[in-house]
């Protein structure tokens, strides 16, 4: 499985992934055997996209863990952050040790030096250790610098940050993604838990079950992924619970755009109380 499997072709397939910001960053036997059972979870619901950094401390060598023995059945997007280029080799040395060979996703993490990073991540597309090569920032200010990473072709996909109540995206970067044919990926869907800490009440969220949307979380990552231009969606989780319910949220029927602008206003409601 590759990332042009995630539907980069035009076809409208939308992806519920996997994050592994602090989730991932665990020590002891128990620890990671539960991080391989989570996997197992994911994988067993089709969620096979999942997103490391060498930022996340022991996350990537805790994910390639939990794939030994099926690391064909998983999309592993993961990338490179360090000032020192040096020690930035390394970090994709240790990568494609702990991923066999290759990594589906490479991206140069909040454009750490891409000018140096960028042309080696091609090298590695060109060889195979690399199926797609990609940029990422969390802030609105780095938008100027993506736009004018995208427009230069060189990537497959960005990684950004994009909410109901984080909409910057939408103004430059979801257009020319979909100008360009680079996938999105999504990371905060959630604003790092702060979107649903006041949920609206349950008789609001009842008209959303026939969208298969049973908690608030269901709505916000089913309200991203109903935009035509995402390509995936990140959250991170511990539980498994929350990882059924999160793959839940990445099956049709999606929202309207007028259903759409309706979840926003009720998430800029639920986050004023």
């Amino acid at each position: 499985m590759e990332w042009r499997d995630l539907g980069q072709s035009g076809l409208r397939v939308p992806i519920v992934g996997m994050g592994t910001w602090l989730t991932f960053d665990v020590y002891g036997k128990d620890n990671q055997a539960a991080r391989r059972d989570l996997v197992t979870t994911a994988l067993d619901r089709s969620v096979r996209l999942f997103d490391s950094s060498p930022m996340y401390g022991e996350a990537e060598r805790i994910l390639g863990s939990a794939l030994t023995g099926r690391r064909d059945r998983a999309i592993v997007a993961t990338k490179v952050w360090s000032n020192d280029i040096n020690a930035g080799h390394s970090q994709i040395d240790r990568s494609l040790l702990y991923f066999e060979g290759r990594v589906d996703l490479y991206q140069v993490h909040n454009l750490v030096q891409w000018r140096d990073y960028l042309p080696v991540l091609e090298r590695m597309r060109k060889d195979g250790t690399a199926q797609a090569v990609g940029v990422t920032h969390y802030q609105t200010r780095a938008f100027p610098e993506l736009a004018t990473i995208m427009a230069s072709e060189r990537i497959d996909s960005i990684q950004i940050s994009y909410n109901a109540l984080n909409r910057s995206a939408e103004r430059e970067l979801l257009p020319l993604a979909a100008q360009y044919g680079i996938g999105v990926i999504v990371m905060h869907p959630l604003g790092e838990g702060r979107l649903v800490r006041n949920a609206p009440q349950p008789e609001v969220l009842r008209q959303f079950r026939e969208f298969g949307c049973h908690t608030w979380a269901q709505v916000l990552l089913k309200w991203i992924l109903s935009d035509p231009r995402v390509t995936a969606v990140i959250p991170a989780t511990r539980e498994h619970t929350h990882l059924l319910d999160n793959a839940a949220a990445g099956e049709p029927p999606w929202f309207s755009a007028r259903q759409r602008a309706d979840i926003a206003t009720l998430a800029e409601v639920a986050a004023r109380n």
